[in-house]
């Protein structure tokens, strides 16, 4: 299913949150030994939105009205939101041994032999946050 989110997207402020530097995560895994990329499928449909707000994601099908429950792709501001959540979600391991960009996920590692610990930790923090 493609919705139109054009007439919404008018309607709303930018947010101005910043995407990390792509020249800065890749200096970032300078001397690692093991990286790990990860895809968050779906990440996006893992956000819910506001109960009071899913009026305005409707959509009509030849099978009824519907709306979305869940972040759907298409939005303006759908990336500045997902990589504030995902920048809070890992503060502790940004910079250490993960790094984000949206739904990217890589898992840094300066030693090998840390690699499987600091997979773990990665997953322990997603499995821990619904």
């Amino acid at each position: 299913m493609c919705i139109d989110f054009r007439d919404l997207n008018k309607s709303c402020p930018k947010d101005f949150y910043p995407l990390p530097r792509i020249d800065q995560l890749v200096d970032s895994t300078s001397g690692c030994e093991l990286l790990s990329m990860m895809d968050a499928s779906q990440g996006y449909h893992q956000i819910m939105l506001a109960p009071e707000d899913r009026k305005k994601f409707s959509f009509i099908t030849s099978s009824g009205t519907f709306c979305y429950m869940a972040m759907p792709f298409g939005l303006k501001n759908a990336g500045a939101t997902y990589q504030r959540l995902v920048d809070k979600i890992f503060r502790s391991q940004i910079g250490r041994n993960v790094e984000v960009y949206v739904d990217d996920i890589l898992v840094k590692s300066k030693k090998a032999e840390d690699h499987i610990v600091d997979i773990e930790e990665t997953f322990a923090i997603l499995r821990n946050t619904g």
